[in-house]
Protein backbone atom coordinates (compact mmCIF):
# COMPACT_ATOMS: atom_id res chain seq x y z
CA UNK A 1 0.00 0.00 0.00
CA UNK A 2 1.29 3.15 -0.49
CA UNK A 3 2.13 5.98 1.76
CA UNK A 4 1.60 9.54 1.17
CA UNK A 5 3.06 12.14 3.42
CA UNK A 6 0.91 15.41 4.26
CA UNK A 7 2.17 18.83 4.58
CA UNK A 8 1.03 22.01 5.29
CA UNK A 9 2.70 25.56 6.40
CA UNK A 10 -0.80 26.38 8.50
CA UNK A 11 1.07 23.76 11.14
CA UNK A 12 4.77 24.01 12.14
CA UNK A 13 6.99 21.95 10.06
CA UNK A 14 8.36 18.86 11.17
CA UNK A 15 11.61 19.49 13.63
CA UNK A 16 12.66 16.16 12.94
CA UNK A 17 13.07 13.39 10.33
CA UNK A 18 9.38 12.81 10.42
CA UNK A 19 5.80 13.74 8.16
CA UNK A 20 3.29 16.04 9.83
CA UNK A 21 1.38 13.48 8.71
CA UNK A 22 1.23 9.87 6.83
CA UNK A 23 -1.73 8.56 4.55
CA UNK A 24 -1.98 4.80 4.33
CA UNK A 25 -5.14 3.85 2.32
CA UNK A 26 -8.03 5.63 4.39
CA UNK A 27 -6.03 6.44 7.20
CA UNK A 28 -4.03 9.20 8.08
CA UNK A 29 -1.41 9.24 11.07
CA UNK A 30 -0.96 12.45 12.60
CA UNK A 31 2.54 13.14 14.35
CA UNK A 32 2.79 14.79 17.40
CA UNK A 33 1.85 18.58 17.40
CA UNK A 34 3.26 20.43 20.51
CA UNK A 35 1.74 24.19 20.70
CA UNK A 36 4.22 26.06 18.20
CA UNK A 37 3.17 29.07 16.08
CA UNK A 38 2.50 28.07 12.19
CA UNK A 39 4.06 31.36 11.62
CA UNK A 40 6.88 31.95 14.28
CA UNK A 41 7.68 28.59 14.71
CA UNK A 42 8.31 29.67 18.82
CA UNK A 43 5.76 28.02 21.53
CA UNK A 44 3.05 30.16 22.24
CA UNK A 45 2.87 31.55 25.45
CA UNK A 46 -0.11 31.66 28.36
CA UNK A 47 -1.60 28.90 30.47
CA UNK A 48 -1.78 25.31 29.26
CA UNK A 49 -5.35 25.94 27.85
CA UNK A 50 -3.98 28.35 25.18
CA UNK A 51 -1.21 26.06 24.61
CA UNK A 52 -3.15 23.34 23.75
CA UNK A 53 -5.77 25.37 21.96
CA UNK A 54 -2.38 25.64 19.54
CA UNK A 55 -1.94 22.33 19.89
CA UNK A 56 -5.75 21.22 18.36
CA UNK A 57 -5.35 23.85 15.94
CA UNK A 58 -2.02 23.14 14.62
CA UNK A 59 -3.63 18.94 13.98
CA UNK A 60 -6.56 20.48 12.67
CA UNK A 61 -4.39 22.31 9.86
CA UNK A 62 -2.86 18.72 9.03
CA UNK A 63 -6.26 17.12 9.17
CA UNK A 64 -7.37 19.68 6.30
CA UNK A 65 -4.18 19.12 4.30
CA UNK A 66 -5.07 15.66 4.20
CA UNK A 67 -8.59 15.91 3.36
CA UNK A 68 -10.53 15.80 6.58
CA UNK A 69 -11.58 17.04 9.85
CA UNK A 70 -11.20 16.61 13.43
CA UNK A 71 -14.39 14.93 13.44
CA UNK A 72 -12.60 11.96 11.35
CA UNK A 73 -10.17 11.34 13.66
CA UNK A 74 -10.72 8.12 15.84
CA UNK A 75 -7.91 7.89 18.01
CA UNK A 76 -5.81 10.72 20.35
CA UNK A 77 -2.91 10.38 22.11
CA UNK A 78 -2.28 13.48 24.75
CA UNK A 79 1.26 13.44 26.53
CA UNK A 80 1.98 15.85 29.67
CA UNK A 81 4.81 16.62 32.11
CA UNK A 82 1.84 16.92 34.49
CA UNK A 83 -1.04 14.89 35.36
CA UNK A 84 -2.27 18.04 37.12
CA UNK A 85 -3.74 19.82 33.74
CA UNK A 86 -5.95 17.08 32.99
CA UNK A 87 -9.07 18.72 33.91
CA UNK A 88 -8.12 21.71 31.99
CA UNK A 89 -6.56 20.07 28.66
CA UNK A 90 -10.22 18.23 28.85
CA UNK A 91 -12.05 21.18 28.84
CA UNK A 92 -9.89 22.45 25.68
CA UNK A 93 -10.47 18.97 23.60
CA UNK A 94 -14.31 19.45 24.42
CA UNK A 95 -13.97 22.73 22.38
CA UNK A 96 -13.15 20.38 19.78
CA UNK A 97 -14.40 17.12 19.77
CA UNK A 98 -18.32 16.03 20.37
CA UNK A 99 -19.80 12.65 21.02
CA UNK A 100 -18.86 10.01 20.10
CA UNK A 101 -15.16 11.04 20.87
CA UNK A 102 -11.96 9.60 19.49
CA UNK A 103 -10.54 7.16 21.73
CA UNK A 104 -7.62 8.28 23.86
CA UNK A 105 -5.01 7.88 25.79
CA UNK A 106 -3.36 10.14 28.10
CA UNK A 107 0.44 9.86 29.48
CA UNK A 108 2.41 11.78 31.56
CA UNK A 109 6.00 12.05 30.63
CA UNK A 110 9.19 13.65 31.74
CA UNK A 111 9.81 15.58 29.18
CA UNK A 112 8.45 16.90 25.47
CA UNK A 113 10.27 18.83 22.37
CA UNK A 114 11.18 22.28 23.38
CA UNK A 115 10.25 21.82 27.03
CA UNK A 116 7.12 22.42 26.10
CA UNK A 117 4.05 20.32 28.65
CA UNK A 118 1.61 19.34 26.00
CA UNK A 119 1.53 17.13 23.06
CA UNK A 120 -1.26 15.86 20.94
CA UNK A 121 -1.07 13.25 18.14
CA UNK A 122 -4.07 11.67 16.33
CA UNK A 123 -5.46 9.01 13.84
CA UNK A 124 -7.94 10.23 11.40
CA UNK A 125 -10.11 7.54 8.97
CA UNK A 126 -11.19 9.55 6.30
CA UNK A 127 -14.75 7.70 4.45
CA UNK A 128 -14.85 6.91 1.08
CA UNK A 129 -11.33 7.82 0.08
CA UNK A 130 -11.43 11.37 0.61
Amino acid sequence: MPRDAIATSSAPAAIGPYSQAVRAGDTVYLSGQIPLDPASGELVRGDISARTRRVFENLKAVCAAAGGSLDDVVRIGIYLTDLGDFAAVNAVMAEYFSAPYPARSTIQVAGLPKGTDVEVDAVMVLAGGA
